[in-house]
């Protein structure tokens, strides 16, 4: 009796789980297909910014991309940024601060 009952039980359960694992599967495959999308935009944009940033005078590769990760995504906010908050970026000395801050 209960060796029917468990033969019952595993037909149904593989019958209705073979559907459910290629449907499971087919969003797994679109949502990390949207992701990386996602993420090569998002790289090339922070790509883009940071070529920017290299525009200021005394910024080089390593502190535009410091600035960028402090929150600074252009030219203008860092210009009109406060010493303090530049300062506190680290990669970010006096004289860098000082060279931005004769831009205003």
């Amino acid at each position: 009796m209960i060796s029917k009952l468990l033969s019952k039980l595993k037909s149904l359960l593989f019958k209705t789980s073979a559907p459910i694992k290629t449907s499971l599967v087919n969003a797994k495959k679109t949502t990390k297909s949207s992701k990386t999308t996602k993420s090569k935009t998002k790289k090339t944009d922070s790509k883009k910014i940071i070529q920017t940033l290299k525009s200021l005078p005394g910024v080089g590769t390593k502190s535009a991309t410091a600035l960028y990760e402090a929150g600074f995504k252009s030219t203008k906010s860092i210009v009109e940024a406060n010493e303090k908050d530049l300062l506190a970026v680290p990669g970010v000395g006096i004289n860098l601060v000082k060279k931005i801050k004769q831009l205003k």
